[in-house]
This record gives structure tokens, sequence and C-alpha cells, in this order.
């Protein structure tokens, strides 16, 4: 009985054929699917369209009890179960409220979301949930999807890594003194946010952001930032360098760190140039009114 409730369920989700036997591994390991719940493919068939997102695995359908869990279904597909209103047959392209819709966010079409690999759509749908609105960067760079995935590939790598003496502040502020230096809006408005959050400190991004010479810095903000502007630079990088760095804590793995976080985000800014990527309106607030009084203001 629960497995028809399991199977209707999915058919209403839109499933209504089946290709793959069950067990059979759908899409890339690094996103955990499989169809090991037992009985619950048994009698449908998905789409072709569908072929490559049928993944099932822990988690629960709301209402259906442990016979029906999911792992990674695509978000896209998730709308029903989450409580959003907009049903899969109306997908449209990733957008805010705040957003003006006679200038876009970048001079690239972005793809709808029903054309989208899934993968990409659940990342997408992931990053809107937990901070409340998606980047313009992730809707810009969906015109490619290979790239896409390299480009956040690479930059989870850098940048959410568990070892190393650079904290997320740091790392922020090493994007903000590059992206300056590049003339890049979007990276200095965007990362200059995440500095205000994970530093605590709502004016030291914007001063790094016009002239991180003249800015409030530690000493070893200071070391750290002239690693990096050396190497925005192309800088003939020496000994000297590496130095300067360790007299104040940080080691050649450290200097590693800064040094591809400058240079992905050199890379990062000239895309934002050439697709002339715009900060989302949300930045520009984040970090400087509590979240508190911000909702107040809002609603």
């Amino acid at each position: 009985m629960q497995g028809e409730k399991a199977r209707a369920c999915l058919r209403s989700l839109g499933f209504t054929s089946v290709s793959r036997p069950r067990g059979t591994r759908l899409c890339p390991p690094d996103y955990r699917a499989s169809l090991p719940a037992a009985g619950l493919t048994e009698g449908l068939n998905v789409k072709p369209a569908f072929k490559a997102v049928l993944c099932l695995e822990l988690g629960t359908i709301p209402g259906l009890g442990a016979c029906c869990r999911v792992l990674a279904l695509p978000l896209l597909l998730l709308g029903g179960l989450q409580g959003r209103t907009q049903a899969v047959a109306a997908s449209h392209a990733y957008s805010t409220q705040e957003e003006n819709p006679t200038r876009p966010v970048g001079r690239y079409p972005i793809p709808n979301k029903k054309d989208m690999p899934f993968d990409i759509v659940e990342l997408m749908e992931e990053v809107e949930r937990k901070t409340g609105f998606l980047p313009n960067v992730f809707k810009v760079m969906s015109h490619r999807p290979e790239e896409f995935r390299a480009f956040f590939a690479y930059y989870n790598a850098i940048m959410n890594k568990e070892t190393g003496r650079l904290s997320k502040a740091d790392k922020e502020l090493i994007i903000v003194a590059t992206s300056m230096i590049n003339r890049c809006p979007y990276c200095v408005t965007a990362h200059g946010a995440l500095h205000r959050i994970y530093s605590k400190k709502p004016t030291l991004a914007d001063q790094v952001g016009v002239n991180w010479q003249l800015a409030d810095l530690s000493d070893r903000e200071k070391a750290m930032l002239e690693f990096a502007v050396a190497v925005s630079h192309a800088e003939n990088i020496t000994e000297e360098h590496f130095q300067k760095l360790e007299a104040h804590g940080f080691d050649q793995e450290d200097a590693w760190d800064i040094g591809t976080i400058t240079a992905f985000f050199a890379m990062s800014n000239r895309i934002a140039h050439f697709t002339d990527m715009r900060p989302n309106q949300e930045f520009y607030t984040m970090g400087r009114i509590p979240k508190e009084k911000e909702k107040a203001e809002t609603s």
C-alpha cells in the first residue's frame, strides 16, 4: 500500500515511463545517486528527459513514511515536496524580486530551468534556499554547463577547504583587494558582502575595495594582501615575498592558497567583465543591517 503511494507521488511529479533497472547508478558519483529504494520504481516508466534524474536513497518524502526515501531527486522536481508553488511545467529563467527586467544580469541569455542539466538546477536551488536569493554568477555561468561545473568545482576546492591558516574572512578580503585591482564591480560587491558577514566588520571591505593600502588592516592582513597583489600584478615572486608571509605566521602552503585564490579570481573577474555580470541588489546590504531589522523593513 505504501509502495503504491510512493509510486503515485512520483507519477504526480512527472515520472511516467522506466528505463533503468533498480540499483543502477544514474548520475556521477559526486551526486551519490542510485536506485536502491526497494520496490519504489516497479511499474514506473521514466520519460527520456528524466532518465538521469531519478535518484533515490536516504531521506523521506513527507507523508509517505520510510518506505519512500529520497537523497538526490533534483530540486526542480521537489517543488511540490517542499511547499513551493511553482510546478515543473511552469519552470522559467532564474530571477529575484529585486531584479530590473529591463536590465539583464549579464550579456548572455540565461537558460530556463527546464532546459538545464539536473545537477546544475539542484545546486542552484540549494544555494537559493540557503541564501534567500540566487547570486547572478550562477545564472550567468549556467549558459555554459560544462564550464559551470568546472568553475564551481575549483571554487569549492580553494574556498571551502578545511586545512590552512586562511579564515573565510581572509579569503574574501583577498578577493576584494585583487578584484578592485582588476576593476570588477561584481566580485568587489559580492565578496565584500561575504567579508562583512564572516568578519563582522561592516566597513573594512569597503575600504579595501577603494584602496587596500589605506585600509585599517592588521599587519597580518597587510602581508597577506601584499602577496596577493604581487601575484595579481604578475610580479616576479621571490623568496622575500615568502619570508614576509612567514614573519606573520603563514607558511608555504598558505602562500599557495593565497596565490590560487588570487589566480582563480583573476579569471573570474575577466569572465564577469566580458559577460557584463551585474551584482545582485541583495549584496549591497548584506552584513550591514541586522537580519531582524532588514526583515522588518521589507515586510
